[in-house]
């Protein structure tokens, strides 16, 4: 196999792993938000115990990534998809930050009945999980178009944000555990506002990789 076929071989594994880092990352927002929900304290305990391995792919990504520099020497097309697949796992891990946030929230709970179901913070969490997979799409198919598309999504998230931010808001009175609480579920919706922008963030990568100019998503 010749230097260049070596080289080709080295970016689909890498692309490879960094998808699979972005599916663990994807799973634990949602089983975070679900362990809220449900007031899953093992649950929780679980997705804070597998950050590690998240820790882990992310420096095996890099670690790559600076082989297939100091080996291949890369023209430079080559090394902005090198370098961008640095910056997207940094980001992948970010989001996993925020999941292990949430889960640390759920086990701060526990025990309390919360003070009303649980609606428009699990469909922002659907939201930011659609806007991560479809950035990552946008990774593999090279896709400008898709990429920028990140930015409607990532406003609706915004308004939904305000939107939770005003009700919880509402809720909150002379009672401090309930103000407690509501606050702690204010966090995770902020915490989620952070995936979609760390999620638009790959849009922006994604968009500097294909065309090597810089666009901002997040206005």
């Amino acid at each position: 196999m010749d230097t260049r076929s070596n080289f080709h071989q080295g970016l689909n594994e890498l692309q490879a792993e960094l998808l699979k880092m972005g599916t663990l990352v994807e799973e634990a927002i949602y089983q975070a938000v679900k362990s809220l929900a449900k007031m899953d304290v093992q649950l929780a305990e679980v997705i804070i115990e597998q950050d590690d391995k998240i820790d882990e792919m992310m420096l095996d990504i890099e670690t790559r990534c600076l082989r297939l520099i100091a080996l291949q020497q890369p023209m430079a097309g080559d090394l902005r998809v090198i370098g961008m697949a640095m910056k997207i796992v940094t980001d992948l891990e970010r989001i996993a930050d925020h999941a292990v946030d949430i889960a640390k929230t759920t086990i701060r709970l526990s025990g309390e009945t919360l003070v009303k179901p649980l609606v428009d913070i699990p469909r922002m969490a659907d939201m930011a999980k659609d806007m991560l997979r479809e950035s990552l799409t946008a990774y593999v198919e090279r896709n400008v178009a898709r990429a920028e598309a990140l930015a409607e999504k990532d406003d609706e998230i915004d308004k939904l944000y305000s939107d939770i931010f005003q009700e919880i808001i509402g809720l909150m009175g002379t009672d401090w555990s309930t103000n407690r609480q509501v606050t702690h579920l204010l966090m995770v919706a902020r915490y989620l506002e952070r995936v979609a922008d760390h999620a638009t963030n790959i849009g922006e990568w994604v968009i500097y990789m294909v065309t090597g100019k810089r666009k901002d998503l997040n206005l």
